[in-house]
């Protein structure tokens, strides 16, 4: 078998079929990911593939640091060339791991490269990249037009002006719908180091005091009414658990005040005031009709000494080990009572929390829309072959596959639509496994519904995309 040809990965004649006349030609609605809006305003032209490929991509970096090379020639200020060809040396050890299929997929997409990328090709695919990189044709908006997105939901705090979605929003020149998804993490974690001067910029940037927790309260439904103006359609908490401590206003009031008179606050503290704000923000989203994603699961950080020399975000993270099925059910339970539960994404880092979510999600279904509660799709380190087929049948066994809102890159990179193809490769295959061990009927029509449903229509319905 041919490596990566037209049929990668899809091993019977109806995965073929599904993915060929149904997937492949479906658009994209990548609706988390943390491009920068700004980059797409400015039509950026990269100098060459280091900077598209390895500039903010920290599941490469944890791939080249496991392979021994220093943290300057990897993060730090040796040239690009040096940087890339550290990857390329990597790469053929990676057998195995998605990274080495996703390089490929983008390759051969964007570059137009067949071959196989080692330390022998580097030069050769430097060269070919760099020269079509230098092209009008690979700049960040053709990019994006040719990889059919139609909406991207960047990843924005509160308190940022959002002054690139406007500029794209009043220049009106770009077909692609480049919305903020509202993610308000830092006026949160009140227990985190930077609270206090954090709620100094919330202040000044909601124009509102910040005196009392329902003026934090305030402040951020002031500044989600703003996002909602430049066409939010979805919220994201990223969360190292989640939590659920019913507490009274005054007692959440207390907790405020010590915080940010510089007082430590106890865990059990902190997520009281946790769970009164999420509470505050999941009803708000509820009356906007946007959507709360709630990602949880991930120890951060967890290199104090590299922590300290780049900060967070940079590949030092792993799974954590909670159960958080307690303060799940009871936190949608809550909005449920008010009647004020949006639709919500549930994600855990962990993937023995599959069925966990599977099963809370059918607990709390409504009539709105179909699949109005979602099990995410595979995320971060469960985004591999493995884990996405482990997440798919988990949510085929418990729940309803077929309303399924599918995939999204939660990427730094332009190059990572391939991700999509990835995934939709597989669902097929997936799919076309279940049909012809005769475990599905060999419906057309249905099946056409199903895929182009999983691989792009439930996401335009769901994220009120046209």
């Amino acid at each position: 078998m041919k490596f990566m040809d037209e049929n990668f990965l899809l091993r019977t004649e109806t995965a073929k079929k599904l993915y060929h006349s149904y997937a492949s030609e479906m658009p994209i609605i990548d609706y988390h990911c943390h491009i920068n809006p700004q980059e797409i305003y400015e039509d950026r032209k990269f100098d060459n593939i280091t900077q598209i490929w390895l500039g903010g991509d920290h599941y490469k970096w944890r791939l080249i640091r496991s392979n021994g090379v220093c943290e300057d020639e990897i993060t730090g200020n040796s040239d690009d060339y040096t940087k890339f060809m550290h990857f390329a040396r990597m790469l053929p050890k990676a057998i195995g791991n998605p990274m080495y299929h996703w390089t490929h997929l983008e390759l051969k997409k964007y570059f137009g490269y067949e071959g196989v990328l080692n330390e022998s090709t580097a030069k050769e695919v430097w060269d070919l990249c760099n020269a079509k990189l230098a092209s009008d044709d690979m700049t960040v908006r053709n990019i994006i037009l040719k990889s059919n997105v139609k909406m991207i939901g960047t990843t924005d705090d509160p308190i940022d002006s959002l002054e690139w979605h406007k500029k794209l929003r009043d220049e009106g020149k770009f077909p692609v719908a480049v919305l903020p998804s509202y993610r308000p993490d830092k006026a949160v974690n009140i227990e985190k180091a930077g609270f206090t001067d954090y709620i100094a910029k919330l202040s000044a940037a909601s124009e509102i005091e910040i005196k009392s927790a329902e003026d934090v309260k305030a402040a951020l439904t002031k500044r989600l009414d703003y996002f909602c103006s430049l066409g939010c359609r979805a919220t994201d908490h990223g969360l190292d658990y989640v939590i659920y401590e019913e507490a009274s206003d005054s007692e959440v009031e207390a907790i405020f005040t010590r915080a940010m008179a510089g007082e430590k606050i106890s865990q059990l503290d902190a997520d009281k005031y946790k769970t009164a704000i999420m509470l505050h923000l999941g009803r708000e989203y509820a009356k906007r009709g946007i959507v709360m994603q709630l990602h949880y699961g991930a120890q951060r950080n967890t290199n104090g000494a590299m922590f300290d020399r780049l900060g967070p975000d940079t590949g030092f993270d792993c799974i954590s080990v909670r159960d958080c099925g307690a303060a799940i059910t009871a936190f949608l339970n809550a909005l449920q009572r008010d009647g004020l539960l949006p639709k919500t994404i549930l994600y855990s880092l962990n993937p023995h929390d599959n069925e966990l979510l599977g099963t809370i999600i059918g607990a709390f279904q409504g009539p709105e829309i179909a699949g109005k509660i979602q099990h995410g799709s595979a995320w971060w380190f469960n985004d591999t072959k493995t884990g996405m087929e482990a997440q798919l049948k988990s949510l085929a066994n418990l729940s309803v596959l077929g309303n399924f809102v599918g995939m999204l890159t939660d990427s730094r990179s332009f190059l990572s639509y391939t991700r999509h193809e990835y995934f939709r490769r597989i669902l097929c295959n997936l799919i076309g496994e279940w049909v012809e061990n005769g475990e599905y009927p060999a419906d057309d029509k249905q099946l056409e519904e199903i895929v182009r449903g999983i691989c792009y229509n439930n996401a335009a319905k769901y994220f009120d995309v046209k």
